[in-house]
């Protein structure tokens, strides 16, 4: 099955690329806007002033395997949801429940 659905790139875009340390052939432009912004623990490396989170030195939604990074921990927030318990958000936590 094609997966070409992973992996797009804006090579014209005037911050392309917006992350340092990931090979520009294979930079993934698809999730611009990091959808696992509002989750504390995003499995990512972003750095934190006071409660604002500071994604710009994260590369995990840009490099190889990012895509399935991205579904994996969508998948464990949702699920934490179905059951009744607040996603990792900003603000709260695992490691303050």
């Amino acid at each position: 099955m094609p997966e070409h659905f992973k992996h797009f790139q804006n090579a014209a875009c005037e911050y392309f690329p917006c992350h340092k340390g990931i090979d520009p052939a294979a930079f993934n432009c698809l999730f611009c806007y990091c959808p696992l912004f509002f989750l504390a623990d995003c499995g990512g490396k972003p750095s934190w002033r006071g409660l604002v989170k500071d994604c710009s030195g994260c590369s995990l939604p840009h490099g190889p395997g990012g895509w399935e990074a991205i579904q994996k921990r969508l998948a464990e927030a949702y699920a934490d949801l179905r059951e009744g318990r607040p996603p990792r958000t900003l603000g709260r936590g695992r490691e303050e429940e």
